[in-house]
């Protein structure tokens, strides 16, 4: 069975695993655990833990438990003041983290509890918290003032130095394809390549790099990019041309509901400018890759695993 390790964070990676664990793939996917907002933020004070958040969703979208369970795992309290906005799933990896010690023990037991195919690491066991540096060389703290910020970021890094996760250089190594998933580029991607271990074991691999760009801009993150703008961004964490392969959108979307996200969240749609991408000798794979979910624009996940997977058997 062929191997992939995918990069990522919550929402974008989520969606990319419930597509891709329906594939006779071997998978590992590698989450940024940084996140500083919500119950997350609140979780991390009182226990002192990095960010459960995305580990727990990421998880979730990996499991194979029926929508009754995973509807409980999803669960807020809303009427209770201690226990308000915390969801199930990040109360039991906190407990777990909490009796075991470390996400390396934690994460084993919840992923039988989930009934989980494959691996989910964390990129660190590191408390760390992420820092930007703007263009005029200040420093704003945290996922959630980075994406608040109206400046321009040249730079990610952590408040401290970080280990990576020993499994993570395994997985690696082992990949038959090393994936960076859609979602937040700057809080949820760039974190997992800030690592100099990590970008050195990627540029070590002989396997295909392969980005899954975004659907839509993500306000104070990648305002106006088109998908070279994403490319770019990457390489410059990576090194020049280690992104090799593209998936990006090239289906219109519909008019009113690119007016919608226009003016309601202050999202574009990414324009796939094949042209510029000519300069990164990149290959381009270009698809319909979306669909619409109760009126939100999100990434098709069977087809995009599908492109996926058609890479990985390119070769065979």
């Amino acid at each position: 069975m062929k191997k992939i390790v995918i990069f990522g964070g919550g929402s974008g990676l989520s969606q990319m695993l419930k597509g891709l664990k329906l594939f006779p793939i071997d998978i590992t996917a590698v989450v940024s655990v940084s996140d500083n907002g919500g119950s997350t933020f609140r979780l991390r004070k009182d226990f002192k833990i990095p960010a459960v958040g995305d580990i727990s969703k990421v998880m979730l979208a990996m499991s194979n438990i029926d929508t009754d369970i995973i509807n409980l795992m999803n669960y807020r309290f809303k009427q209770s003041r201690t226990l308000g906005n915390h969801s199930i799933k990040n109360l039991l990896l906190t407990a777990l983290l909490d009796q075991k010690g470390s996400f390396a023990s934690a994460i084993p037991v919840f992923a039988k509890l989930l009934d989980i195919d494959g691996q989910v690491l964390p990129i660190t066991e590191s408390n760390a918290e992420l820092v930007a540096i703007t263009e005029d060389d200040k420093k704003i703290y945290g996922e959630t003032g980075i994406t608040k910020c109206n400046k321009k970021i040249k730079k990610i890094m952590y408040d401290r130095k970080v280990n990576v996760t020993p499994e993570v250089l395994v997985a690696i190594k082992e990949a038959d394809l090393i994936i960076f998933s859609s979602g937040s580029l700057l809080t949820s991607i760039i974190p997992n390549i800030i690592i100099p271990e990590v970008v050195s074991a990627i540029k070590k691999s002989k396997s295909k790099k392969l980005y899954i760009c975004n659907l839509v801009t993500q306000p104070g993150e990648t305002d106006n990019f088109k998908v070279s703008d994403h490319i770019k961004v990457l390489n410059d964490y990576l090194g020049n041309n280690t992104i090799d392969i593209v998936i990006a959108n090239n289906d219109p979307i519909d008019s009113e509901l690119v007016l919608k996200y226009a003016t309601e969240e202050q999202k574009d749609p990414v324009l796939l400018d094949e042209d510029n991408l000519k300069k990164f000798n990149i290959r381009v794979i270009k698809d319909k890759i979306y669909t619409v979910e109760d009126n939100l624009i999100r990434h098709d996940t069977l087809k995009t695993a599908y492109l996926v997977f058609s890479i990985l058997m390119e070769n065979d």
